[in-house]
């Protein structure tokens, strides 16, 4: 996708109304769905984050970073992911979680970005967390500088590729929790993603395929 002709659709994009569970469950796990239907909110108190879904030119075509995450004592450990992480007390906004995230993992500074708009929330039973994600732009080529600690790998991805019914599969997996789990997800960069990265790239994807 051409980013010009990407950065043509964004007023359509701020202005569309998203979807949420509806475009998050296209692409979660049938244990996913049976824990959120199950989850009393009421008695839940989650860690927060937010996440950032760039886009950004690259030889003139639209693409949007995802990392691989390093390994650690978590959930979490070696997915696939969006720059992002746990609020600080110091944030002043959820959005600033994701602004303040990204320059630390993949050294994007704030002022390369224009934030386009948030997306909807999503919680995640496996760690308790309520995640936030913001889509934004930089109307220039990036370099970016991965934090060795957190980012094993950046993952380019173009938006053509992303928009291809291709990229999608169901494949049966091993997690800590269920040694045969069947997902949906995305072959994205010989990576399968999945979980909740998963279902906001539904909703992403969802957005711009349904714009008229």
């Amino acid at each position: 996708m051409d980013f010009q002709y990407f950065l043509s659709l964004l007023p359509k994009i701020k202005a569309a109304t998203l979807l949420g569970v509806e475009a998050h469950l296209k692409m979660a796990p049938q244990d996913r769905k049976i824990a959120l239907e199950n989850t009393d909110f009421k008695n839940v108190t989650p860690k927060l984050a937010s996440v950032l879904m760039l886009l950004y030119p690259k030889d003139k075509q639209a693409h949007l970073v995802l990392i691989l995450r390093n390994s650690y004592e978590g959930v979490h450990s070696s997915q696939v992911a969006f720059p992002g992480g746990k609020v600080e007390q110091t944030d002043a906004s959820y959005q600033q979680t994701a602004l303040r995230e990204t320059f630390e993992e993949i050294g994007i500074a704030e002022h390369q970005i224009e934030i386009i708009r948030d997306f909807s929330e999503i919680y995640i039973p496996p760690s308790n967390f309520k995640v936030f994600p913001f889509l934004g732009i930089s109307h220039n080529e990036l370099q970016f500088i991965p934090d060795e600690r957190e980012v094993v790998k950046i993952i380019e991805l173009p938006m053509a590729a992303f928009l291809q019914d291709s990229i999608l599969e169901i494949r049966t997996i091993a997690t800590a929790y269920n040694p045969q789990l069947e997902v949906p997800g995305f072959n994205i960069d010989n990576h399968f993603v999945w979980g909740a990265t998963a279902m906001i790239l539904s909703e992403l994807r969802v957005a711009i395929l349904d714009l008229p």
